[in-house]
């Protein structure tokens, strides 16, 4: 006897697009482990989610740029497809009451016409570490210096090479004033491309290509991520493209 046919789920009549921060503590959630929670907020808010078709339907939601765990943030993005229209403030205050402290929402809209994945071209990364400034401004002067700095990574197919310079756009050191010693701050603008290339393997670029070592776990921090505007160098806002 054949199996019968899962019924298919009518198309979603809403999409909203949210940007959430991770902080504190909670930036040490596993994206995995952020979609889980994040699923579990939506329930609790009971928002009419559209869901998709065959034996094992799941809520649409679509997860897109996330930071690496380790790293906390102020501009990571999601979207969800409703079956019922709802106001986007509405939402933006259920979820935010369901969701864990440290995992914050900032902004909740109507979903733009242009694709999420395509507008994220480039982050904007804060890296706080204990080297001085004059130790961070060496190894970024002969890293920028450089043709290709190779990195190497262990990733889900094996240890991969990066060539971490190709992908950053600008890198730049100032003093820490959140230190209470003199520490620098690297601002970092990072091109997304395949492969990734991640904050980690910039110092680890840092520390071949310059001598810089780094002590103990910095602090990353992704301040924006968007379109890059090519003719002023600013970073686009995903929500208002």
């Amino acid at each position: 006897m054949s199996r019968q046919q899962p019924k298919q789920a009518p198309p979603p009549v809403q999409r909203l697009r949210i940007r959430y921060a991770k902080r504190g503590r909670l930036r040490f959630t596993s994206h995995r482990d952020f979609s889980r929670a994040f699923e579990r907020a939506v329930f609790r808010a009971r928002l009419p989610m559209a869901y998709s078709s065959g034996f094992n339907p799941h809520p649409r939601i679509s997860y897109a740029g996330a930071a690496p765990t380790g790293s906390a943030s102020e501009a990571e993005y999601l979207e969800i497809a409703l079956a019922e229209v709802v106001d986007p403030a509405a939402v933006h205050a259920a979820l935010d009451e369901a969701m864990p402290d440290g995992l914050d929402l900032v902004e909740v809209v109507e979903a733009p016409p242009v694709g999420l994945t395509d507008l994220l071209q480039v982050s904007h990364w804060r890296i706080q570490l204990t080297a001085t400034v004059a130790e961070a401004e060496h190894a970024v002067a002969a890293f920028l210096a450089a043709d290709e700095v190779v990195v190497q990574r262990m990733t889900k197919k094996g240890l991969r090479d990066f060539d971490s310079r190709a992908a950053v756009l600008s890198l730049a050191v100032s003093v820490d004033d959140d230190a209470p010693l003199e520490r620098s701050v690297l601002d970092l603008l990072l091109r997304h491309v395949e492969p990734a290339v991640r904050p980690d393997d910039v110092l680890s670029a840092l520390g071949s290509a310059g001598g810089l070592e780094v002590v103990g776990v910095p602090l990353l921090t992704r301040l924006a991520q968007g379109p890059l505007d090519p003719d002023t160098g600013e970073l686009g806002d995903p929500l208002h493209p």
